[in-house]
């Protein structure tokens, strides 16, 4: 199998995106739109400074940790609101090499435009416990369906598993889609962020290959 497109499409009636047009075939001799966009809209990486963590911003990102090896987790039908813990993840616990990058298929991208307020408030979310697993393990990506990695409606929450994750030096990409596509359990796994001067994170391209 080949790449398989792991990105949601940015476009009219994504949150914090704002399309116009700029410029028109007819009038000006070529179409062009302007595009205003939130650095976390669709599927995107987070950076450090996102939670006031020192490392290094979007455009700094070493670029031998925007790909490699990935495992995939099958949670497939999890429960709103859950909470993923260690026992979540199977015979992985033993198996996720250090240096290897996690991405969890929850199956959560459908809601986000068939429901994107289940999508957004109800998300499946990483455990305390699993976010210092996972920089234990030295994961080097941690990749998700729900637009967070933690509850966005408690600031207390969602600061605490960042912080955990980005000061262990964990990646976080979110908001991933198409992971029904994936049918095997390892990946070759590739995080490409546009690349914003001193950004917070921004929205990213990601592609997975079976292994």
């Amino acid at each position: 199998m080949g790449w398989i497109d792991l990105t949601q499409t940015i476009g009219p009636g994504m949150p914090g995106v704002a399309l116009s047009e700029a410029k028109n075939l007819e009038r000006d001799g070529w179409n062009a739109v302007n595009l205003e966009i939130y650095s976390h809209a669709g599927t995107h990486m987070d950076a450090p400074i996102h939670f006031g963590v020192e490392g290094p911003t979007i455009d700094q990102m070493p670029l031998e940790s925007l790909f490699g090896v990935a495992k995939v987790l099958d949670l497939t039908g999890i429960a709103p609101s859950a909470r993923i813990t260690i026992a979540d993840l199977g015979h992985l616990e033993e198996h996720l090499n250090s240096g290897d990058s996690l991405v969890i298929k929850t199956g959560w991208s459908k809601f986000s435009r068939s429901d994107p307020g289940k999508y957004r408030n109800q998300l499946p979310r990483i455990s305390e416990e699993l976010a210092n697993w996972l920089v234990e393990k030295k994961v080097r990506i941690l990749a998700v369906e729900p637009p967070s990695v933690a509850n966005v409606n408690d600031l207390q929450e969602v600061t605490l598993i960042h912080r955990i994750l980005f000061s262990g030096q964990v990646i976080i990409v979110e908001g991933i889609c198409n992971l029904d596509e994936i049918r095997v359990d390892v990946v070759e796994l590739m995080v490409m962020p546009l690349k914003i001067a001193g950004g917070d994170g921004a929205p990213a391209r990601v592609l997975a290959r079976p292994i």
